[in-house]
């Protein structure tokens, strides 16, 4: 069999391995509620009103302080910014019970992602995915994720950060790399905290029981304090715990693999568990402000998270309603600590600005792999007419045969440094120039150990006992840049903008994956016969030469590497570019304002992990955007129309062995149309916003990296190339459209306030899956090519109904809620971990059930 025929198997085999508080705004003391604030004419003038006005103004007027964004790393009115920018600010997030990622992306029209559960997380925007992405040492996100002025971006799955105490989430649609860099290609969201206040004594307590349908019982509890140190210098303090109830069940199962001798049985009788997915989250943040005179302000933060959860959040689309069959003990831990410093200041009547920052994010997880098992012993007994355990070598050193089934011990060690250094000329010139520069270093040490107990030393990793398969490896992604955009006010009433990012990247991969010296059960020729010789050449070629020294430490040697000069050292890809912006705005009357874009973003390219494997280039994303902003009396509509086309796509699957591979798959375009209207007035409050994206390949996408016809039509080591997805194929995970809508009226009750609020959102379906073919059915004599999505499906359409109801007075509140009422079974993603002619198990990560819960809160 070619290894190509080898590899189509693997493809049919696996197409994939493998968060709500009350809210109420706080209260600073005897403060006059009777007068709304005059609206911020510019950016020196924006104050926010005192907490109490926030509530007297609650569904009765506009509150201007709830649309001033820092998205061009200026404050700002939205209204103002010529970008497609969604805002959801303090008051949103309290009163739709925000409190993690699945929360608020339901209300950011033009985002989607794919997940495997909490911590897991890929995020999209304006349909730029491929899916299969997020492994750890896969291609960077195409959409940056920032914590205040600080990236938080990481490989290998979002950050899901508690929400509390937030002043707005920022969603940038469309590249977004002049300010902001590499991995906001196709967007960037923002979490903005609130930031201590001085001379202010303030603070809130909530807390929250929930029960979750066909799950247990689950709460929070929340503070944040606001606390004045002398008269230049306030904290801010908040703390969090939150449990999220179990809802998916752990269900008997059953596992025979044929064997001459005897057929082995398996079963998961003593993990048998309902509700077995729960979590527990807690941490907190802690700020100072600290005004050093008048001109020059300097905030230093730290933030702390801490989330445990056991089981899985998928179900098995063969079992019974979120249920699944799990065979061994799972759970993951995942924290993070951010420390980071602003510093503000003026030198003459410029404005500079500092941001750094240094994260450390270590998990940790174990997983069942079982299904990993079934897939071969499919299999072999269709192709074969034998089990699994007949034709590889699963013994221990005595010759017994041993239990079959994998499971894996992963953990992460990633580490962030970044720094940003700007300067912006004064606001109020007709010529504004902000330029900075910008260095980042990302690390991240990755060990996943694939594990048969008992396993036989010689199917064994070197000083690896029991381990079929291990990867220890040290990624380095290394950025930087300076960057500028310049804006000019030709008349009053039309402005023009010119920006641009000169970048140069350097990133590495360095270790070793793979089987041991025996190639693994079953003979493979991976892992170690792959490592390089001081010769350069790989093992199974060249046996009889030594290793070379400096492999990564508690390694048996490295094929993920060079070899120079008798040394070991890492992969690496490097490069540089330039990406730019241009931008024109119109405003031909108050509350009007028109605007059209041509922007680029790009992602670095990198090194596969898999020995044989070219690196990958970067891919670059152009944007062609028209976009409007109006504002009359209370309503406001904002929209955008765009064109977007996608170049040198980095598009993951896996490859032989598991392995996952980027190469760069051609063009793909993605036109569409998103809006948002927004209406206060008399105590109601409307918000509305939806997303119609159209996103396709423009060219095929070859199996092999190395065709460059366009019609993979060319011979690759005597096979025939062929089209893995053809020309005009809609992209995956992104819904065509996606949309929602909340309505709030509050009205005086006694001696307080009373509300009611319902909310809707919806999103189509859309594929999992890019490819449409992985290649034939190995031995099948009718060549038939194997379409994944025949298998996995499609994501399916779904609508979800939310209901609050609540009563605010002096300084307490209390609230019903009610989420997803109708118990729809959204599903946030689909995958399989076994995917053959003979053996389809696909997993389903639905989001939560329906949720009923009590909130109550007080201020002080």
């Amino acid at each position: 069999m070619t290894a190509r025929k080898i590899r189509a198997l693997t493809f049919g085999f696996l197409a994939s391995t493998a968060i709500v508080t009350p809210a109420l705004a706080q209260t600073a003391p005897a403060t006059d509620t009777t007068q709304s604030p005059a609206p911020a004419t510019n950016a020196t003038d924006v104050t926010a009103p005192p907490p109490a006005v926030q509530r007297a103004q609650d569904g009765e007027t506009p509150d201007s302080t709830e649309i001033i964004i820092t998205a061009q790393k200026r404050e700002e009115n939205l209204q103002n910014v010529p970008i497609s920018v969604t805002s959801i600010g303090t008051r949103r997030l309290d009163q739709l019970n925000i409190s993690n990622f699945e929360d608020y992306t339901k209300q950011l029209p033009s985002v989607s992602f794919q997940t495997a559960g909490p911590g897991f997380t890929t995020v999209y925007m304006r349909g730029i995915a491929t899916g299969g992405d997020g492994n750890h040492s896969g291609s960077l996100p195409s959409v940056g994720s920032y914590l205040d002025e600080q990236p938080i971006t990481t490989i290998g799955g979002t950050l899901d950060v508690h929400i509390y105490d937030i002043a707005r989430i920022e969603s940038l649609a469309g590249p977004q790399g002049t300010l902001y860099g590499a991995s906001s290609q196709a967007g960037t969201i923002r979490i903005i905290t609130n930031k201590p206040e001085i001379g202010v004594t303030a603070g809130r307590i909530d807390g929250e029981l929930n029960t979750v349908a066909h799950g247990g019982v689950g709460g929070a509890l929340e503070g944040m304090i606001n606390l004045p140190i002398g008269d230049h210098i306030a904290f801010r303090g908040v703390a969090f715990y939150q449990r999220d109830a179990g809802y998916i069940d752990n269900v008997f199962g059953q596992r025979t693999y044929r064997n001459a001798a005897g057929d082995l049985v398996f079963d998961n009788a003593d993990l048998v568990e309902n509700n077995f997915n729960d979590q527990y989250t807690y941490g907190g943040r802690a700020a100072l402000k600290i005004d050093l005179d008048e001109n020059w302000t300097v905030t230093p933060t730290i933030m702390h998270q801490y989330a445990k959860s056991h089981g899985v959040f998928y179900m098995d689309e063969d079992q019974g309603d979120l249920e699944v069959q799990r065979f061994r003990p799972e759970k993951t831990w995942d924290k993070f600590t951010q420390y980071a410093l602003t510093v503000e200041g003026k030198i003459a009547n410029f404005d500079l600005t500092y941001a750094g920052a240094y994260m450390h994010r270590p998990n940790y997880s174990t997983s069942d792999y079982t299904d990993y098992t079934d897939a071969y012993e499919a299999y072999y007994n269709n192709f074969y007419d034998e089990g699994l355990t007949d034709a590889q070598d699963y013994t221990d050193n005595a010759g017994n045969l041993i239990d079959p089934r994998q499971h894996i011990t992963g953990k992460n060690n990633f580490k962030k440094l970044s720094q940003e250094l700007r300067i912006a000329s004064p606001v109020e010139n007709p010529i504004r120039v902000l330029a900075g520069a910008f260095y980042q270093k990302q690390t991240n040490d990755i060990y996943q150990n694939y594990m048969i107990d008992g396993l036989n030393d010689a199917a064994s990793v070197p000083e690896w006992p029991s381990t079929v398969w291990l990867t220890l490896q040290k990624r380095k992604d290394l950025d930087y840049a300076i960057f500028g955009e310049a804006y000019f006010d030709i008349t009053p009433k039309i402005t023009l903008t010119g920006g641009g990012r000169y970048y140069w990247f350097n990133n590495s991969l360095f270790g070793f994956n793979g089987f041991g010296p025996g190639g693994g059960p079953g003979g493979f020729s991976s892992g170690f016969n792959k490592c390089l010789t001081v010769n350069g050449l790989e093992f199974e070629d060249d046996s009889l030469s030594p290793f070379p020294t400096g492999a990564l430490a508690k390694t048996p040697c490295s094929n993920v590497a060079n070899v120079v000069d008798g040394k070991y050292t890492p992969r690496k890809s490097k490069g540089d570019g330039f990406i730019y912006k241009m931008n024109g705005q119109w405003k031909p009357q108050e509350g009007l304002m028109f605007y059209a874009t041509w922007s680029k973003g790009f992602r670095p390219g990198g090194i596969n992990r898999q020995p044989e494997a070219p690196p990958y280039d970067p891919d670059f994303l152009t944007n062609y955007e028209l976009g409007w902003k109006t504002q009359f009396g209370p309503w406001r509509w904002n929209g955008a129309i765009y064109h977007q086309l996608w170049k040198g796509i980095q598009f993951s699957f896996l490859g032989a062995n598991s392995l996952t591979v980027i190469q760069n798959g051609r063009k793909a375009k993605s036109d569409g149309i998103e809006t948002d209207i927004n209406y206060v007035s008399g105590g109601l409050t409307l918000n509305a916003s939806a997303a119609y994206t159209n996103a396709k390949t423009k060219q095929n996408i070859c199996n092999d990296v190395r065709d460059e016809a366009a019609d993979c039509s060319s011979l690759i080591d005597g096979d025939q190339d062929f089209i893995v997805t053809p020309s005009g194929t809609r992209l995956p995970v992104t819904p065509k459209f996606k949309g929602g809508m909340t309505a709030r009226y509050t009205w005086p009750m006694w001696a307080g306030r009373t509300h009611v609020q319902g909310a809707i959102s919806y999103q189509s379906s859309a594929s999992a899956d890019i490819r449409q073919n992985i290649g034939p059915v190995p031995a099948d004599p009718l060549e038939i090519p194997i379409n994944p999505n025949d298998a996995l499906g499609r994501i399916k359409s779904s609508t979800l109904v939310d209901f609050f109801a609540g009563y605010e007075w002096d300084k307490y509140n209390i609230e019903l809620f009610a989420t997803n009422i109708f118990d729809e079974r959204n599903e946030l993603s689909r995958f399989t971990s076994c995917n053959s002619t003979y053996c389809y198990r696909n997993h389903i990560v639905p989001g939560r059930p329906r949720t009923i819960g009590l909130r109550v809160g007080t201020r002080f």
